[in-house]
């Protein structure tokens, strides 16, 4: 049996691509899915493709207060929150020069406002019952900075500086965060990359599909790494290589705040 089955999964940007196929993954293995995006109409189909006891919510997730209403609706409809997939966002192509203003306070709103203000509405449960799992969906290049996603980097790698934050603050709660990312999925965005100009990745009929991508974010939600890449095999060696030297420094990191993490933890 799935860690998973009857557990209460909140899904952000579940209407589509990667959040779509997460929230059916979930929902295959037993879990009832609470669904949260913008549209009601895509939502409602969404829902209905997943066998499972489900939940949607259409919300505007660069709001704190929508944050907190969507989560409490879905608690009040399923259950407390044992899973948090935050999802939601878009992507604008842009060099630092083009970046409007607009534009990329949405995206960092709902990439990085919508994770934090999620996270605050269902840690205190999670801390209560001793569980809970957090997954932040970056992207690869939320690790290293690629010309022409001024925006849209600067959202990503602020997910995984999160998650890492996360990682230090929650260690020995029972409760765990990870920050997923992803290489070049099959979805509409990336079409819409395309579209725009030269990208750095492969083409559209070589990226992963969002079913595969899914499948690797629940299996990041069941382990214990605070970040992990989701790619082909010989992309993730190469990031894993990557990784060592920042392994090495969350060890330095904790081990140099370790007091004031034993202060806040006697305070709670």
């Amino acid at each position: 049996m799935s860690e998973f089955a009857g557990k209460t999964v909140l899904v952000t940007g579940a209407s589509r691509g990667i959040g779509l196929a997460t929230a059916q993954q979930f929902g295959s293995l037993g879990a009832k899915v609470g669904l949260v995006a913008r549209d009601a109409a895509l939502l409602e189909v969404a829902a209905n493709s997943i066998s499972s006891d489900t939940h949607f919510v259409a919300t505007d997730l660069g709001d704190p207060a929508q944050c907190a209403h969507a989560v409490d609706e879905v608690v009040g409809a399923l259950g407390p929150i044992d899973v948090l997939v935050s999802c939601a966002g878009g992507l604008y192509r842009d060099f630092v020069e083009d970046v409007k203003p607009a534009e990329f306070e949405e995206i960092w709103r709902v990439h990085v406002g919508g994770g934090l203000w999620l996270t605050q509405r269902v840690l205190p449960g999670m801390r209560e019952r001793g569980y809970g799992r957090i997954v932040l969906v970056s992207s690869e290049i939320g690790l290293f900075g690629a010309p022409s996603y001024a925006s849209y980097c600067a959202s990503k790698f602020a997910l995984v500086g999160l998650a890492e934050v996360l990682y230090h603050e929650l260690a020995g709660s029972g409760v765990r965060a990870t920050a997923v990312c992803p290489g070049n999925v099959q979805t509409a965005q990336m079409k819409a990359e395309i579209e725009w100009g030269p990208a750095g990745g492969a083409s559209f009929e070589k990226g992963m599909t969002a079913e595969y991508a899914a499948r690797q974010i629940v299996a990041a939600a069941a382990g214990r790494a605070p970040v992990v890449i989701i790619d082909r095999p010989y992309l993730r060696v190469f990031f894993k290589l990557m990784g060592g030297p920042r392994g090495l420094l969350r060890t330095v990191v904790h081990g140099a705040y370790k007091p004031l993490l034993k202060s806040r933890a006697a305070r709670s």
